[in-house]
């Protein structure tokens, strides 16, 4: 017999959110005051969070351990799968030395650390958060930074801040896809709001971490790259998502980022570099390497955009999927538990063996061998340094995807989602501590929007004010949880070399989380009574997700197929031209 999910099992709302708030609470302290490793912290959590389940819950104990299970299975694919391929391309073009040719072309283009961290963790990570998402752009954006001689911590926790701005439009807009699905807010309306609430954001990350990395008088300093870097980003995302819609505002802003970005970094450069105490500063490098040599060191990296730029196309997915992807239910789990709605949930593993972004990212990492003039033992040998490298992140981001799927399916999460909701006025103020909750618990923007965009709607109408609101402010705040979930940090250390160490960059972006949600908590509020203005109008569709479904349905795989061969055609190009142009690069 079906289990029914009860989100307040003490009688009181404010005594079960208390409750069900202990291993959240409990993960906060084992990673910022006890700087506990990252999987002992995920263990210890999961095991605390399974007992409230069963004891103060009352879910039977085998739906607790199967919910568990069925997280870390998504922790492992599509998640830990990102992960994985991502860092073995960066560890390759370590081992064949090509990666020197990066370093010597970035400090060609600027030696301050400052400049290097906005081209490499802000702009070019955002490109691969627009394409990719879950993880790609801390994996890679990390790797190179730490690449670079920049210190672990800096490396990890500067692509963790730097990664919040584009999260609400990552992998091709779905985090606004499912958030429009769940709510039903119309998806253009929610792409408006969310254009009119991170876009202030978006210009002051880059002189956000110009001042964590050097301090408020060193970040004024260049303030003319920082306004460029951000500024680009931020008025194309605006006018993106205010005019097109919420799949391309991460792409194109980047693009134009980047390009601003380096072309203004070779014309303008500040009167003294800015390098780590450690380092001396060296002034603007001599570029020690052909045109064609500093591009087949690259071409990896630009494999890797044009797949997961590729793989984010939906015809793509749709003719991926239709070619392999395993389905199978969860038995014991699979619609076993009732919630608080009365609908069964169900728990299906979906296996999608091509079209996950890793699978993107690998076929990257196969034609980047003969780019970088591996051969198959070497390929194979970094393939399993790699692995051995992640050991313990995979166990981290598994667990923690376990207890993201334990605190849904146990009615945890909807136990802190109303009691939230019960602020009453300012629940505007709230619903960005919402998002930032669900993304904290999930580490995903779109698994927030998932697990409480509905909530963010319904609370809306009842105090009064519009719903477009609260569910994008669930979004836009939601982005900054991200650089203090474990899964996002796990992945970090993983990418920097720094495993066993979370607790330290838990501390070194907690303090910036909180403070930047507080910010668009406050925008939240004007926007509510204040600066009404801002709000678009826009009509209720309410088959907002059953159309999605059809389109998807509907789109012809030919057409993706196509687009497929011509990602191939145009990559096996590059891979040619690498090799023809790039003779005498380092071996």
């Amino acid at each position: 017999m079906p289990w029914k999910m009860d989100i307040n099992p003490l009688g009181s709302l404010a005594l079960s959110a208390l409750v069900a708030a202990v291993p959240i609470l409990y993960l906060f302290w084992a990673l910022a005051y006890k700087r506990m490793k990252g999987h002992w912290a995920a263990i210890s959590a999961v095991i605390i969070a399974m007992l409230i389940s069963v004891v103060a819950y009352g879910m039977p104990v085998n739906l607790s351990v199967l919910s568990v299970f069925n997280g870390f299975l998504f922790g492992l694919w599509p998640v830990c799968w990102i992960v994985v391929t991502a860092v073995y391309i960066y560890n390759l073009s370590v081992e064949t030395k090509q990666f020197e040719v990066i370093k010597n072309s970035l400090a060609a283009i600027s030696d301050d650390r400052r400049v290097q961290a906005v081209i490499i963790a802000y702009s070019f990570g955002a490109f691969l958060e627009g394409a990719a998402g879950f993880g790609t752009p801390v994996a890679i954006s990390a790797a190179m930074l730490a690449g670079l001689g920049f210190n672990p911590i800096y490396a990890a926790g500067i692509c963790l801040i730097a990664n919040t701005a584009p999260v609400a439009f990552g992998a091709i807009g779905i985090p606004i896809v499912v958030g429009s699905a769940v709510s039903g807010v119309d998806m253009m309306a929610m792409s408006k709001m969310v254009g009119r609430q991170l876009p202030f954001f978006s210009i002051v990350v880059p002189f956000y971490m110009a001042v964590v990395m050097a301090g408020w008088k060193k970040a004024v300093e260049i303030w003319p790259i920082l306004l460029v870097s951000g500024g680009s980003f931020a008025l194309t995302q605006f006018l993106v998502s205010n005019y097109i819609g919420p799949y391309l505002p991460d792409i194109l802003s980047s693009i134009v980022s980047i390009i601003a970005t380096v072309i203004f970094a070779k014309i303008w450069h500040p009167k003294e570099s800015w390098t780590f105490e450690h380092e001396a500063a060296a002034g603007r490098a001599k570029l020690e390497f052909t045109a064609g040599q500093v591009f087949r060191a690259w071409a990896p990296f630009i494999l890797l955009s044009i797949f997961v730029a590729a793989w984010g196309i939906k015809p793509v997915k749709a003719a991926l999927d239709q070619l392999l992807t395993i389905k199978f239910p969860i038995t014991g789990l699979d619609k076993e538990i009732i919630d608080h709605l009365g609908k069964p949930k169900p728990a299906v593993y979906i296996f999608n063996v091509l079209s996950a972004a890793g699978t993107a990212i690998l076929f990257a990492g196969i034609l980047s061998i003969p780019v970088m003039g591996a051969s198959i033992g070497t390929a194979l040998r970094v393939a399993g340094r790699t692995l051995n490298q992640l050991k313990w992140p995979i166990v981290t981001i598994g667990t923690i995807l376990g207890f993201a799927y334990l605190y849904n399916f146990s009615g945890m999460a909807i136990t802190l989602g109303y009691a939230f909701a019960s602020t009453g006025v300012i629940f505007p103020f709230f619903a960005a501590f919402l998002g930032w909750l669900g993304v904290f618990m999930t580490g995903s923007d779109t698994s927030s929007n998932a697990l409480f965009g509905k909530l963010q709607e319904v609370t809306a109408r009842q105090i009064g004010i519009d719903p477009v609101l609260t569910v994008a402010t669930n979004s836009s705040g939601g982005v900054f949880g991200k650089m203090i979930s474990p899964q996002s940090i796990a992945v970090a250390t993983a990418a920097t070399g720094y495993v066993g160490h979370e607790g330290d960059i838990f501390r070194f972006t907690l303090k910036h989380s909180i403070i930047l949600t507080f910010l668009m908590g406050v925008l939240a509020m004007l926007q509510a009574y204040v600066f009404t203005w801002m709000i678009p109008h826009w009509e209720q569709v309410v088959q907002a997700a059953a159309a999605a479904a059809k389109s998807a349905a509907t789109t012809p795989s030919t057409e993706g197929l196509n687009y497929l061969i011509i990602t191939f055609a145009v990559s096996i190009l590059i891979v040619i031209i690498s090799r023809v142009v790039g003779r005498g690069a380092v071996k």
